[in-house]
């Protein structure tokens, strides 16, 4: 829904703006004129584009006649959290400007499976993960493949789930914690239900 007032649509412009809207939602793109057409049932691009400039002059969507790509629809969240520059960890620098890179969540969260674990203890703290924090970890299919030094959440018997880096030595598993007051853990690979692979890290601060 844009912002602002903008004029109250006819049915027809209402039908084609809601199917731009689920269309972009889904693709992050807008459609070409052609997709319009078949999704409206339509055999002729006049009427479509009529609908555009009508879109587009009643305040809903911004395009440039002929070129289906440059639609946006108004008051559209851009997908994405905006990135508005460096912040210094000693001095200062210059203040946020234009924002002109986003990053895009929706790749990590849309993840299939995809959950969370909250961390007790400080055995990941080198690894700049700490007490309290909650990891976003996705399944792990096939413990084999995984690369040496991933961290995951491991099933472990007579300890439960324990969040460590994860190496195989031959018919061993080797979990290493990021904090020397630690020791590895080694069991044999058939021992370690290896349970999810780390993608971030949510602090709340």
């Amino acid at each position: 829904m844009p912002t602002g007032s903008p004029e109250p649509l006819t049915p027809a412009q209402q039908e084609l703006y809601d199917w731009l809207a689920s269309f972009i939602g889904q693709h992050r793109h807008s459609p070409s004129i052609r997709q319009m057409m078949e999704a409206m049932g339509l055999r002729s691009p006049a009427p479509v584009q009529s609908r555009l400039r009508h879109l587009q002059q009643k305040g809903w969507i911004t395009w440039q006649e002929g070129q289906a790509r440059t639609l946006q629809l108004l008051g559209e969240l851009t997908p994405g959290i905006p990135v508005l520059g460096a912040v210094a960890a000693g001095g200062l620098v210059e203040t946020f400007d234009d924002v002109s890179e986003r990053i895009d969540l929706a790749p990590v969260l849309e993840t299939r499976g995809l959950f969370a674990l909250t961390v007790n203890g400080d055995s990941m703290v080198d690894a700049h993960i700490a007490d309290g924090d909650v990891v976003l970890m996705e399944p792990v299919q096939e413990p084999s493949r995984l690369r040496e030094g991933t961290i995951v959440s491991a099933l472990v018997p007579g300890s439960g789930t324990t969040l460590k880096h994860f190496h195989r030595d031959g018919g061993q598993v080797r979990l290493e914690a990021a904090n020397p007051a630690y020791e590895p853990i080694v069991l044999d690979a058939e021992q370690v239900m290896v349970q999810g692979k780390l993608v971030a890290v949510w602090r709340q601060v």
